[in-house]
């Protein structure tokens, strides 16, 4: 990614402080007010939703727990307290509810927006390890008309930053029911898990031989890696459930998808972090980004006690998506005088103020900020002439 650290210096005489650490990047102007267009744009979005703002703080206490644990920076604070920096937002909002919201009214709607940090570069984050995050979450419920709100949401969301993109949906928790229902526990259905995530044939066929699979079990396995495309996904994954639970998750999707009414696509052989996600899960792809702009799902908190689930967009990668058609920034004018510069902004006009009187000086500075006019006060009010006139 442009403007991305990949290290310090390799001069070792060059001053360290000119340096940045790997996997941040600086961010300059006029990426900095399209980045705030969109901030402005996706929360007021989710407000006309009726989620409403929250803030948590940088600064976690370090749990084992944590899913981001063993990727978090941690620091020790004066007092010996293990901290961490925020790694994800779902389980600080959770928090957050749990102590500021213990009655409800549920469901509650909230939305963020931050900065997050994790140790290790990771190529789904473009090699970035501080990034922004802007997501909503939806806790308390857990019903089908939920799931599709947030769809719907999520679409609104991409619609609103004018980011085309295609809504995936998978379930974990399917392919973890069709595993066991396939006699596979232990070690054997969790390295199946990874390799029918990642729809590697050649890594099921391994596993199958190596775990001394049957003809029956390997095909379902095959199958399972197949199960991506369009509505007609949900009727090869009926004939593939054999028990209660995937047939249950098979019913789930089509209820959503019938609330929702909108084009998806599914992708029922996705399983990363079947642990964690306890239903629906969807990312949403913009063409030409190999990744996912919005991600999200449904999750348990306080050990299922309290339902949500929620989504999140990277606000870098909504940027790489959003390049080739952002719009020009208005003009930029050099005001000679404080009243001008009031007229130049009134009429949609950036203004910057001039602070000499040395015509040379600012002619000199135009040229290299890019300025074409400057505007004084005359007369008959308000002058735009062209800076080289």
């Amino acid at each position: 990614m442009p403007g991305v650290s990949s290290a310090v210096p390799t001069d070792p005489a060059a001053p360290r402080l000119a340096a940045i650490p790997e996997g941040t990047r600086d961010v300059l102007p006029p990426e900095w007010a399209q980045r705030e267009a969109i901030r402005a744009q996706l929360s007021a979005c989710f407000s006309r939703w009726g989620y409403r703002g929250v803030e948590v703080p940088a600064l976690e206490y370090a749990a084992p727990q944590h899913p981001q644990d063993a990727l978090a920076f941690k620091l020790i604070d004066s007092g010996g307290q293990v901290l961490a920096l925020r790694s994800e937002f779902t389980t600080a909002v959770g928090r957050l509810a749990r102590t500021r919201f213990p009655q409800g009214p549920y469901p509650l709607r909230l939305q963020y927006s931050g900065r997050l940090w994790l140790r290790a570069l990771s190529s789904e984050l473009g090699r970035l390890r501080e990034f922004n995050q802007l997501g909503v979450e939806l806790l308390g419920v857990a019903t089908p008309a939920s799931d599709a709100e947030l769809l719907h949401l999520a679409a609104a969301a991409l619609d609103a930053v004018g980011v085309g993109a295609q809504l995936e949906v998978g379930y974990p928790g399917y392919v973890d029911a069709v595993l066991e229902d396939a006699g596979l526990h232990g070690p054997a259905r969790a390295a199946l898990h990874d390799a029918v995530d990642r729809k590697s044939g050649a890594d099921v066929e391994l596993l199958a031989g190596q775990f001394s699979l049957d003809t029956d079990t390997r095909r379902t396995l095959h199958a399972l890696t197949d199960l991506y495309g369009g509505p007609e996904v949900l009727d090869a994954a009926e004939a593939l459930a054999g028990g209660e639970r995937a047939r249950e998750a098979v019913a789930h999707l089509r209820v959503v998808a019938a609330r929702y009414g909108g084009p998806l696509l599914f992708d029922l052989g996705v399983s990363r972090r079947y642990g964690y996600y306890t239903g629906l899960t969807f990312r949403a792809y913009a063409a030409g980004i190999n990744q996912p702009v919005l991600g999200g799902g449904r999750y348990a908190l306080d050990g299922g006690a309290l339902p949500g689930a929620g989504f999140a967009l990277g606000l870098e990668r909504l940027m790489r998506a959003l390049a080739p058609s952002l719009p020009p920034e208005p003009e930029v004018v050099l005001a000679l005088d404080l009243t001008a510069a009031q007229v130049a902004r009134a009429q949609g006009l950036y203004a910057e103020l001039a602070w000499t009187d040395d015509e040379a000086q600012l002619r000199a500075f135009c040229a290299a900020r890019g300025i074409g006019r400057w505007v004084k006060s005359g007369p008959a009010g308000a002058e735009f002439t062209a800076v080289n006139a």
